[in-house]
């Protein structure tokens, strides 16, 4: 059983809905899980928010935030994770936004760089990772696979 499968089982088990607002990982997040054969029991909405005004409009992250810490920031991600969590009504939602590359690093924020937001069950949690610049398509998979292994650690730590 592959990550996304067992994430999926994990869900199901729980009764859990799930939502992503997406920008580097483009979809991928939710495409993971929809590859998996029930996903339709757990995913019921998911966003790109590629752009700053989408993840405005689609994933409730204020205007403020943005120019305060910009895109690729904790307090972005964590404001898209609760922001859909609440537009699609899911008991966990993942924000994901970061530099896939190869060019928008910085000195502070390299490529590599990816920020996320974890809403579970009322709780906001973030986290940044460094994956290097391992290029523009290894840095969204490794972002993926992050999240997957993420939500299993903690979706097994909670009480069955």
């Amino acid at each position: 059983m592959n990550q996304a499968e067992k994430l999926v089982q994990i869900l199901i088990k729980k009764g859990y809905t799930i939502s992503f607002a997406e920008s580097c990982t483009g979809g991928k997040m939710a495409a993971r899980i929809i590859d998996v054969a029930d996903a339709s029991k757990v995913l019921n909405a998911s966003f790109v928010t590629y752009s700053n005004e989408a993840k405005v409009k689609y994933a409730g992250v204020s205007e403020e935030t943005l120019q305060q810490y910009g895109a690729v920031s904790e307090q972005t991600a964590g404001e898209m994770a609760k922001g859909t969590a609440k537009a699609n009504e899911a008991d966990i939602a993942v924000g994901i936004s970061g530099i896939a590359g190869p060019a928008g690093g910085t000195s502070d924020k390299p490529v590599g760089t990816v920020c996320f937001g974890y809403y579970i069950a009322g709780t906001v949690k973030t986290e940044t990772i460094f994956f290097g610049d391992l290029g523009r398509n290894r840095v969204r998979e490794e972002s993926v696979n992050h999240v997957l292994q993420y939500l299993i650690k903690e979706l097994s730590l909670q009480c069955s």
